[in-house]
């Protein structure tokens, strides 16, 4: 492998994802330091990536790590992750729901993991400096941020439908989720522009590539950070077969998300000792944390065959309406598929809601399985707090072997537990008006009879919960936040036992939020910008 030399710059940034395009719009603001932002996948050009309605289409593509996980024992099987690989990262593919969760969930960073300065107070002025939303404002959103959040232009009728069915079961109507409080049932917005996706690529990357300071290099798998002793002071990383290194004069910024940041990092000899000496890396500072505490959401769907309407994508998906999606940015090519849901506590147990729905008139995750030729619709549940704790760990010192991935789906039978408490709630639901009109039968799990889960016990739901759960695509927590003897980085987000060096993205979160993960990870950028300022050089 050939050496192309060495770079200088102020600040290196590793991953232009939900987090990188964030810090490097910010940061390269002043004129006077230098930004180098680094990006494994090719840039954003893809048409299937502002089409809302395509983003399936981007799972397993060029612009997807496609990772999957070891095998899960409990359901005997692996399980699809995909991640953002292009400019924008997940942001780039991912459901363009936006929630933050609760005042709680960041309270709870502060008092219970030490993460003085990230209460909900502290953080709430970051989500309304990122934010450009369409309808709400004060005191809770911003209106003139670069992240443009809007109103879904398009809503299939049985996604309404859906929603005055809940509000019948005895939810309140919502209208806005990242408000006071996420309770209660609403259609989602999303982040979105004029109809048309609006990633952090498009919001923060792009008005800034004009900017003589910013250097962006896309294909550029970043393979070990530079240290001289215990300070960070550059990136080794592969681009076009050839190995280069950017020298870091302020710092090296690692923003690769909670599978590639803590990969990085053991790369390059930071983490468990013991794990190291396993693929035969040197350890270089010894931080055990480093990609344990792996959290995610899963989701777990029902899907009833409809009578008296349409399906989004078997039926509404057409060439007439790619051509309307393309002339005005409307039409059913506008749906995000996820167009409806709710917060609700299903078991008394903890401080605001623990589960989470989301979905919409078509079939969504079925897991690989080929789909009803009936229209469908399907509403997938999510336990909001899990308590299952996994790892990313690496399989050898290869920087191009995908890391071992185990989220230890299951572990905890509490988890499970939460999910068939929603799932019942999902089936009540689906039994109140107008919604229940257009139930023709249960397709998943399969019956004749739109009741069919009403009859299971709870041992065949928590057997259709291991067979068709999948992932949320929130995984965080892998270099976690905090003082404690697993976290990684402090609240300043800089490694421990390492100068120059942070983390920012949400592997960094110490628990994972009650609702999507996309809007604080920006928030965390948007802080982290702050406080990189402010250290003086």
């Amino acid at each position: 492998m050939n050496s192309a030399g060495t770079e200088g710059f102020d600040y290196v940034i590793v991953g232009a994802g939900s987090a990188g395009c964030v810090l490097a719009e910010r940061l390269s603001h002043d004129e006077r330091v230098r930004v180098l932002l680094l990006e494994a996948g090719g840039p954003d050009t893809d048409e299937l990536i502002h089409i809302p309605a395509a983003l399936g289409m981007l799972f397993g593509s060029q612009t997807d790590w496609s990772y999957r996980t070891v095998e899960q024992p409990r359901p005997g099987r692996t399980f699809s992750w995909p991640r953002g690989r292009t400019l924008g990262g997940s942001s780039s593919t991912n459901v363009m729901i936006y929630s933050r969760g609760h005042r709680h969930d960041y309270d709870s960073w502060r008092d219970e993991h030490g993460a003085k300065g990230w209460g909900y107070d502290d953080v709430l002025p970051y989500f309304k400096r990122s934010e450009s939303n369409g309808r709400l404002g004060e005191p809770y959103h911003g209106s003139d941020g670069p992240l443009h959040v809007e109103d879904r232009v398009y809503t299939h009728d049985l996604s309404r439908c859906w929603l005055d069915a809940a509000v019948e079961w005895g939810l309140d109507r919502n209208d806005d989720f990242a408000g006071a409080s996420p309770a209660g049932a609403g259609l989602y917005q999303v982040t979105c522009h004029h109809g048309r996706r609006w990633s952090t690529a498009d919001a923060y990357l792009r008005p800034a590539l004009g900017r003589p300071n910013l250097t962006v290099r896309t294909g550029a798998l970043a393979t070990r950070i530079t240290l001289d002793a215990s300070r960070a002071t550059g990136v080794t990383y592969l681009r076009d077969g050839q190995e280069h290194t950017a020298h870091a004069d302020r710092e090296v910024l690692l923003c690769g998300g909670s599978v590639n940041s803590p990969q990085l990092l053991l790369l390059s000899g930071i983490g468990d000792p013991d794990e190291l000496h396993d693929v035969g890396t040197d350890v270089r500072v010894p931080l055990p944390g480093v990609g344990r505490n792996l959290q995610d959401h899963l989701m777990t769907p029902v899907v009833w065959e409809t009578r008296n309407s349409t399906d989004l994508v078997r039926d509404l998906l057409t060439p007439d309406n790619l051509e309307r999606w393309r002339a005005h940015g409307d039409g059913p090519f506008a749906s995000n598929y996820g167009e409806v849901g709710a917060f609700l506590d299903v078991t008394d147990a903890q401080e605001g809601p623990d589960v989470q729905l989301m979905g919409g008139a078509t079939a969504l995750i079925l897991s690989g399985e080929e789909g009803t030729d009936r229209p469908v619709f399907t509403m997938n549940c999510v336990p909001l707090h899990p308590r299952t704790r996994g790892t990313v760990r690496l399989a050898s010192a290869d920087p191009q072997a995908p890391p071992l991935i185990d989220p230890r789906y299951f572990d905890v039978p509490a988890d499970t537990s939460v999910m068939v408490a929603g799932l019942r709630a999902v089936m009540d639901i689906a039994h109140c008006a107008p919604f229940a009109d257009h139930l023709a039968r249960s397709y998943l799990p399969a019956g004749d009879d739109p009741d069919r889960l009403d009859d299971l016990g709870d041992t065949a739901v928590e057997e259709h919960v291991r067979r068709w759960s999948a992932t949320a695509y929130h995984p965080v927590g892998t270099c976690a936040m905090g003082t404690g003897h697993d976290s990684v980085v402090d609240p300043e987000l800089q490694v421990h036992g390492v100068e120059r060096l942070r983390v920012v993205d949400a592997s960094v979160m110490p628990t994972v939020p009650g609702g999507n993960t996309n809007a604080p990870t920006i928030m965390i950028a948007e802080k982290a910008a702050d406080l990189i300022r402010e250290r003086p050089y």
